[in-house]
């Protein structure tokens, strides 16, 4: 009988450090953080790091290799939001998040769980990062509970890359104007119609204003400007959540191209 080989890493270290076609080659310092703190160049909250630990350990027997790759890179991407966090002041909350609860686990193992899971069904896989910033958040957010962090995730979850670049987008209006033209309502093409469609959703689901109007019969509406977009409650909590300040702006610019509109 052979030996085990004391030099091979623990599983949930090798699901992060699998994050790498993802995540690149931070995975590896990411793992360390979690599963060898005294060995890491940076640090995150030891409470949010045991509960990675968790969420690593419990997802590293996933059985399709690529949604290894998802998971490993949502708890590394994870890692790096918590560590840019811890730095600027905001460790872990200290409201009983990370705490067992009576009959349940902690609310923080739960939405590692639920976060992992999602990352895992995120086939654009650029979406990956965002749903690891929206676990680092939460767990130095006292002013948001699991209900609302769960119903966020909810929310995420059926946004597509390019609409995640438009909440950006008029997230960040203040400080790069959008375009004042007009959008076209019904165009032929289909990238600008399947953009369209994609603006418009965002709309229905309640996290743009203003909301889709039918018109009155008879009835001319204004057509919408870009400019006249503004995120909704909703829509601040989707876009504080998942870090789409730091979306990059060739992603912004690409989403309202496929809208026919030029970057202002």
């Amino acid at each position: 009988m052979t030996a085990p080989d004391d030099t091979l890493p623990a599983p949930g270290r090798a699901l992060i450090e699998q994050g790498t076609p993802v995540a690149g080659s931070m995975s590896r310092a990411a793992a360390t953080v979690v599963f060898e703190p005294s060995a890491a160049a940076v640090r995150i909250s030891p409470a949010f790091a045991a509960s990675l630990r968790t969420a690593a350990t419990e997802a590293a027997a996933l059985p399709v290799p690529r949604e290894q790759v998802r998971a490993g890179a949502a708890l590394a991407f994870a890692v790096e939001y918590g560590a840019t966090q811890l730095r600027a002041g905001r460790g872990a909350r200290e409201d009983g998040w990370f705490a067992a609860r009576p009959g349940s686990r902690p609310a923080a193992d739960e939405l590692a769980e639920a976060v992992v899971a999602a990352a895992r069904r995120a086939t654009d896989e650029r979406r990956v990062r965002h749903l690891g910033y929206l676990l680092a958040e939460v767990s130095c957010s006292p002013d948001l509970d699991a209900d609302v962090a769960v119903r966020a995730l909810r929310l995420v979850e059926p946004l597509t890359w390019r609409q995640l670049s438009l909440l950006a987008g008029v997230g960040r209006r203040d400080r790069v104007p959008l375009p004042m033209a007009p959008l076209t309502d019904e165009p032929r093409a289909w990238t600008q119609w399947g953009a369209r469609e994609d603006l418009a959703e965002l709309q229905r689901t309640g996290l743009l204003d203003p909301p889709v109007v039918a018109p009155r019969p008879g009835a001319t509406l204004p057509r919408l400007r870009a400019a006249d977009l503004r995120l909704t409650r909703r829509g601040v909590l989707v876009h504080r959540l998942l870090g789409l300040d730091l979306l990059h702006e060739d992603a912004v610019t690409a989403a309202l191209a496929d809208l026919g509109l030029p970057r202002s």
